[in-house]
């Protein structure tokens, strides 16, 4: 007969949830080390940037999920979650502008990044897996999944991506803004959800879920990311 789960320390809490992150990055992924290295063309990130818009474009509408699920008494976690929102749709410019932004220098249109027919199946399946989180789990669990899980990782991967960008294919700054902005927002965000999780998390059986939706989430990125790789880029880069 299994032993029921006990309540973890805050501690011991925090480290399970960057347990359950690690060897699943997105930083780790083909597509990811392909860029690090500086061995993608720039069609390659239009490519990249038409799946990304249908995976980020949306979080503002996830979080709006999860913030209607959170009960009143929680005002911090209500007030972050909505600050999310705010920054990433209205505060000095919307973050899908400046994707936009980049994916028109790597030689694709607004057009096409908005058009959800340019996704691949693999981001089809991140987008739905995020609005299903938001809508369905406790508001505790979905910033585990959304925030911890996904949210916290950009920062470790845009430091290892933005300076080939500038270096290797020689982006300027305001081509590659978007990467910028979100190395330090995502940074705070990604704090600010595990503190949260950490807060809010106060049974047994709220942490083990948050710790198994936060594995998910890594998974997902992940594999999101080495799907890119496998559609848009093996091809071009095996044997060549």
């Amino acid at each position: 007969m299994m032993s029921e789960p006990e309540l973890l320390s805050r501690q011991d809490f925090r480290q399970a949830l960057q347990d359950a992150i690690k060897g699943r990055q997105a930083k780790d992924a083909s597509f990811s080390k392909a860029w690090a290295e500086g061995r993608l063309k720039r069609e390659h990130f239009a490519r990249w940037a038409e799946n990304h818009y249908h995976y980020v474009g949306p979080f503002a509408d996830y979080l709006s999920y999860v913030y209607a699920n959170t009960p009143d008494q929680y005002t911090g976690a209500k007030d972050f979650t909505l600050q999310n929102m705010y920054e990433e749709e209205l505060a000095d410019i919307r973050h899908t502008d400046l994707l936009i932004r980049f994916a028109e220098a790597c030689g694709t249109t607004r057009e096409r990044v908005e058009d959800p027919s340019n996704m691949n199946p693999i981001t089809r399946g991140l987008q739905s897996w995020c609005y299903a989180v938001a809508m369905r789990e406790h508001f505790v669990v979905a910033t585990a999944a959304l925030v911890v899980g996904l949210e916290s990782q950009v920062p470790a991967i845009y430091r290892k991506q933005i300076v080939p960008l500038r270096e290797v294919y020689g982006f300027t700054e305001d081509e590659i803004e978007f990467f910028d902005l979100h190395i330090t927002s995502d940074e705070v965000h990604g704090e600010r959800g595990y503190q949260i999780v950490l807060d809010h998390a106060t049974t047994p059986e709220l942490q083990q879920r948050s710790l198994q939706m936060c594995r998910y989430g890594a998974e997902m990125r992940y594999s999101y990311t080495e799907g890119l790789y496998n559609h848009y880029v093996k091809s071009d880069l095996v044997g060549a």
